[in-house]
């Protein structure tokens, strides 16, 4: 009895320290979020609506078949660019790379500092075909109605293009002279991987011998209601972005007459091998940017969910299941698989004697190609199935702690000043990836509050901005060009 009751004490002393601890944790977590300053600068809102508009009326559209791209239109973008910003024309100086890059340099006073750069594309997507009659207004109308500005590019990305000069006519228009000198970006091949517009520039502006402290794409957004325990938007800022491969599954073998099939067919093999990859999924892990997504968010959780998350080291398990429960947390902490393409067969009565699936594969930062090439092979379990690969790996991790983040941060918070500003993996692909050698950090971020049907419409059918969303975006990137210039930004 008295060994009982001993045991029942140590049990119970060590549930109250742990009690006391996991409460201590959750009640002294700090919010990372930095207080807002009033954004006090000027924007003439006529000449912005405006200037977004007629950007959205040139069709520059990118094809993967870049014989298709009209660049005659793309010359058209360029000299309205340069009728619409004349301040910017007159005292950045301007260089074309590849004919179509846009590379604009803000001369700074102190020669010393590493520059920054901000950069945006204006290349869109094409139009679905057959859905044109979709749209509540064309397409490529750049409508001002409702309160809102219609049209492809008004989300991705000329939003970022024509918001960037905006700041920049402003600020040079208030006799604004920065500290350190201020690069401004813009590709036309964004759309279909960057390698003529934004890899052009890198090499150019590499063999000038140009570092940045810090870049920053568009990416990110200010979401509703999508992470879990956070009542407030949340403003996710890309500090990386994942990979991005292929997998290819084939085999080959004796076809024959339908009519006397093989227990196991060719066609079944490949099957079985997606099924097997798609039951047991790449292992999650709660590590890197979606790690530091919760540790920034959790200070601004309600108490329940804030106790879980002050205590990952307990409750780790815990979280990546609740994570695993929807795609999109999902993807935060695993390399994700989706099977995308099957080929195999001719005739309705013939046994193929090949065939093959396709795989798309997002790829954790960590996570090497052959790795993944490796773990593929050992889940089908099948010597006679080659897999091949090919793709790239997750860019490299930026710096949370920097004061490149913070900025970011702070520039945010001075205009959406409810919201929580917080690093994350971005599932997609940015033109960021391009500048990660020559920058010390980049980072994917695009200043405008939007909900998951906002989302939906970035590639799609009636794509539009709420003037407020634009004219906030105009207002963080005239706030991130001075806030790079405060004691923060050294």
């Amino acid at each position: 009895m008295k060994k009982l009751k001993l045991s029942l004490m140590i049990i119970g002393s060590l549930l109250l320290v742990f009690i006391i601890i996991t409460l201590f944790n959750a009640l002294t977590l700090e919010s990372r979020q930095p207080s807002p300053k009033h954004f006090n600068g000027t924007i003439n809102d006529d000449h912005a609506i405006n200037s977004l508009s007629k950007a959205i009326q040139y069709k520059t559209i990118s094809y993967q078949d870049r014989s298709k791209m009209d660049l005659a239109e793309f010359d058209r973008f360029i000299t309205f660019l340069k009728e619409s910003f004349p301040i910017v024309h007159k005292e950045l100086e301007l260089k074309k790379v590849n004919g179509h890059a846009l590379v604009y340099k803000w001369s700074g006073t102190d020669s010393t500092k590493l520059p920054i750069g901000l950069t945006s594309h204006y290349d869109v997507v094409p139009i679905l075909e057959g859905t044109e009659d979709n749209w509540e207004h064309p397409p490529f109308s750049g409508t001002v109605a409702d309160g809102k500005i219609w049209g492809r590019g008004t989300l991705d990305d000329k939003i970022g293009v024509i918001g960037i000069l905006e700041a920049a006519e402003h600020l040079l228009k208030e006799g604004y002279q920065p500290s350190r000198d201020i690069y401004l970006m813009f590709g036309h091949d964004e759309e279909i991987g960057g390698d003529e517009g934004a890899a052009m520039i890198v090499s150019t502006l590499n063999k000038r011998g140009i570092k940045f402290d810090f870049v920053l794409d568009e990416g990110g957004a200010i979401v509703e209601n999508m992470v879990p325990g956070v009542n407030q938007p949340v403003g996710v800022v890309g500090v990386s972005e994942k990979g991005s491969a292929t997998a290819e599954l084939s085999i080959e073998g004796s076809g024959g007459h339908s009519s006397q099939p093989k227990n196991r067919t060719n066609i079944g093999r490949i099957a079985g091998a997606v099924a097997k990859l798609e039951e047991t999924q790449f292992p999650a892990d709660l590590k890197g940017p979606g790690e530091d997504l919760f540790e920034f968010v959790a200070p601004e959780m309600a108490f329940s969910m804030k106790y879980v998350f002050a205590n990952k080291f307990v409750f780790e398990p815990v979280i990546e299941k609740i994570l695993l429960q929807q795609p999109a947390s999902a993807a935060l902490i695993r390399t994700t698989i989706a099977p995308t393409i099957f080929n195999a067969g001719e005739q309705y009565n013939a046994l193929p004697e090949k065939a093959s699936a396709i795989v798309n594969l997002r790829l954790m930062p960590g996570d090497s190609l052959e790795e993944v090439k490796e773990y593929i092979e050992e889940t089908i379990g099948d010597d006679e199935i080659k897999v091949t690969i090919k793709g790239s790996e997750a860019s490299g991790v930026s710096d949370v702690d920097s004061w490149h983040f913070r900025t970011i941060q702070q520039s945010a918070r001075n205009v959406y000043d409810d919201a929580v500003i917080a690093p994350y993996l971005m599932f997609a692909g940015s033109d960021a990836k391009h500048y990660n050698s020559i920058a010390e950090n980049t980072f994917r971020f695009l200043p405008v509050q939007l909900t998951s049907e906002d989302l939906n419409r970035m590639h799609g059918t009636n794509e539009h901005i709420s003037i407020e969303n634009y004219l906030n975006a105009i207002r963080f990137y005239m706030e991130i060009i001075q806030e790079s210039n405060q004691p923060l930004g050294r």
